[in-house]
This record gives structure tokens, sequence and C-alpha cells, in this order.
């Protein structure tokens, strides 16, 4: 096992839509912690933010490879499979020494998360500590689950709504959270109902963007998935399936404008609350290349909506950030 095939593996280009959700929820909650009365983040938040993003790269991570790790086992990464090559289809890396590889990430994901939980409440104990752990122990099922285990849910057409929650709702309202004041600082009535108005659309944004990744893929590979798996794509079928997609991508634009205009309202007329829009050329040209190419030809497409997402995230937020320093 070289490094070069760890690597391979580990597909570290999804890393930024997976980064997306949680920079969307801490970034957004920075305005609502006071940091403008210093200047400054707190050193514990700067550290705790680096950790949080840390635990999540290594989540994608473990997804990735898990992934990897499933379809080899249940004969879904054939010769004639559309997508990329990975490590074992190309006999660079073992069974077991991918196994190995996945236990070493849990083993760093796990360390990452309770370090990143310790520098947010100060202890690994208590109702809220004790909660994150269980969260991140459920994330960590969840990403190994998708092809991995007896009934694999990647294999019921049910990852897109996987995705949607673990991409979407829970990186950015978990970051929303992490970046936020104490959690008992306001009634808890008062909490949650901030905890949805600031946190909900940019999270559906963010879940229906990841969402449409997962399609584009499906998309390439519904004929060689159709032998081994069921997906979306495959019971919409392809045009519907590229309709579906249009339908992820309008969502998610409308949720994150939906947001300026009625939570933001004092901000609308400020051009740099309007940046994100930038990146809606990109996001028409990945929708024109979906509608237009077919299989292994619809790979280009696939890293175009990540950084396309991704781009969009720093976009929203950073004016936000800089308003407030």
């Amino acid at each position: 096992m070289t490094l070069k095939a760890c690597l391979k593996s580990m597909r570290l280009r999804t890393l930024p839509l997976s980064l997306s959700g949680v920079i969307m929820g801490a970034f957004i909650g920075v305005p609502l912690n006071g940091y403008e009365l210093t200047g400054s983040f707190p050193r514990g938040v700067v550290s705790m933010i680096i950790f949080l993003l840390l635990t999540t790269a290594l989540l994608q991570i473990i997804s990735n490879l898990s992934n990897e790790l499933g379809d080899a086992l249940n004969g879904t990464d054939r010769a004639d499979r559309e997508g990329i090559h990975y490590s074992i289809q190309d006999g660079d890396m073992s069974v077991g020494e991918l196994k190995r590889l996945i236990a070493l990430m849990v083993v760093l994901c796990c360390i990452s998360g309770s370090i990143m939980i310790w520098f947010r409440f100060g202890t690994l104990l208590g109702i809220l500590p004790l909660s994150f752990l269980l969260l991140g122990a459920l994330a960590i099922v969840a990403a190994m689950r998708y092809t991995l285990g007896k009934n694999p849910y990647g294999y019921r057409a049910k990852g897109d709504l996987f995705v949607f929650i673990f991409f979407g709702l829970v990186s950015t309202i978990g970051g929303f959270i992490f970046s936020t004041p104490d959690f008992m600082s306001d009634s808890f009535q008062g909490y949650a109902l901030n905890l949805l108005k600031y946190s909900l659309l940019p999270a559906c944004a963010i879940g229906f963007f990841s969402v449409g990744v997962l399609n584009v893929n499906n998309i390439r590979d519904i004929k060689s998935d159709a032998l081994t798996r069921v997906t979306v794509a495959i019971k919409l079928g392809a045009r519907k399936a590229r309709i579906y997609q249009t339908i992820l991508i309008a969502a998610g634009w409308l949720c994150i404008t939906v947001y300026v205009i009625t939570v933001e309202q004092s901000e609308i007329t400020k051009a740099s609350y309007w940046l994100f829009i930038l990146t809606l050329p990109l996001f028409i040209l990945h929708l024109k290349g979906v509608w237009k190419r077919e299989g292994k030809a619809l790979d280009p497409m696939l890293p175009l909506l990540v950084m396309s997402t991704f781009i969009t995230t720093l976009l929203f937020c950073l004016p936000r950030c800089l308003a407030v320093m």
C-alpha cells in the first residue's frame, strides 16, 4: 500500500463539498457572537473551528474509503464502470489494507471530534457534549453504511436522503451551533427559533447542492449500477434524473436567495452581501453539461459542482465575517 494509493482512495477532491456545510454554518454564526467587540476571534474559537473542519474532512474520507470497499465487495466496481477507477480496482491496494486504512481514519476522526467538543464545551461530560459525541458516532456509522453492511442504504435509493441530512442539515446546523454562544445562554425555545431562522435555509441549500453531486454521479453510472444496486437516478430514468438535477440546483439557489431577503433584510442593499451570485454562471454551465453529456463525459460536471458550491459558500460567508471585524 503506497501513499499514492491511499490518496487516490481518499478522493481528496471531494473535501471542498463536505467542508462547505460547516463553513457555511460556522461563519453565519459569527455575527451573533459579538466578536466585533474585540476585533478578533478568541484562541479557543479558532482551535475549535480548525478541529471542526478536520473532523468533517475525516468523516468525508471515511465515507469515500468505505464507499470503495463496499463497491468492491458487492461487485459494483467492474471494468465496464464509467466512473474513475480507484486503488482496489486498479490493484494498488488489497481489501485488507483498505480495511486497516478505514480503521485508522475512524480512530483519527474520534480523536479530532473529541478535541473539537472539548474546545466547544470545556468538557466531554454533560448532556450537550455527550449528545454531540453520539451524533458523531452516528455520522461515522452513516458514512460507512452507504455501501457497507448487509443492507447498505446507498444500494436502496436512500443515498440522496442521507446526503441531504448529513452533508446539508447536520454539517451546517452543527457548524452554526459550534460557532454561536452557549446553547443554554438563552431559553431553549429562543435558541431553537434562532437556530432555525439563521441556519435552516443555508443548510438546505448545501444539502440540495450535495445531493446534486451524488445525482450526477448516479446519472453517469446509471447503466453499470443497474446490475448491482438501485439509485434514485435508476428509478427516475436518465431524462427525469436530469430534471431532478435541475430542481436540486434551483432549490439550492432559492434557499440562499430567500435567506438574504427574509433574514438579512437590513443588508439586502449591500452589494457585498450578493457576491455569491457571481457563481451562478458556473451552475448554469454545470446544468448545461448534465443535459448534453452522457456516461464518462459527465465526469467534469462532478468537480465543477463541488467547486461551484465551495466558492459560493466562501463568497456568501466572507462579507458577513468582514462586516463584524
